[in-house]
């Protein structure tokens, strides 16, 4: 669970790259962002494509709808996911929205809050959701798909929200053209957080 903005000493960020290239312009962005954490901050940069994830079977309806314990590199994103204080997710806007990787990493979340004896839901209520896009739309406006999927997680899982990145880009390396997103990423992890009310109640698990 996150603390109050400014005990940097117990923040954990988990950087997830959701590309399926290395060294695009959203990871520019976001590693961009990231140097203005304070030294404090721990950081953890996990790339998706190099995980062996299994496709998401939807099994909440099956039975008990109870979902097995993540095993091998799933289990470790599980950890890692539910340790940190913060989770970046870090797409490209793909089809106005998140990309697969991103996806599927979000669709492992509702197996993972089903798990017998696990208390995921719980553990991630209170850390903050953040992302981190590049897009090359004629405007920024063609990414909301993508921001409202975030948005609307962090709301039923209880998050807190840290906001979308934005950076216009075509090519690996062209987000020098948009001096609006590198002065953004300065300052991004420090900005005010959305808290959902604490009176608000749980969403039903089962949708």
């Amino acid at each position: 669970m996150a603390d109050e903005a400014g005990s940097w000493e117990r923040r954990r960020f988990l950087f997830v790259l959701a590309s399926t290239r290395e060294g695009g312009n959203s990871e520019a962005l976001a590693r961009h962002a990231a140097r203005s954490l304070p030294d404090a901050a721990a950081r953890t940069w996990v790339r998706l494509r190099d995980l062996p994830m299994e496709r998401f079977r939807d099994v909440r309806h099956d039975g008990a709808g109870e979902f097995p314990r993540p095993e091998g590199a799933l289990a470790d994103l599980w950890r890692a996911t539910r340790e940190a204080t913060d989770v970046v997710v870090v797409s490209p806007l793909y089809w106005y929205s998140l990309s697969s990787e991103a996806k599927l990493y979000l669709d492992h979340w509702s197996g993972w809050f089903r798990v017998p004896g696990a208390t995921f839901r719980a553990d991630m209520e209170g850390s903050t959701l953040w992302g981190v896009t590049a897009y090359h739309s004629p405007t920024p406006e063609h990414a909301d798909p993508l921001v409202g999927a975030l948005r609307n997680t962090a709301d039923f899982m209880r998050m807190r929200w840290g906001g979308v990145l934005l950076g216009k880009a075509v090519r690996p390396g062209d987000l020098g053209s948009d001096p609006t997103a590198a002065a953004e990423a300065a300052t991004f992890f420090t900005r005010p957080l959305h808290t959902p009310p604490a009176t608000a109640a749980l969403p039903a698990v089962r949708l």
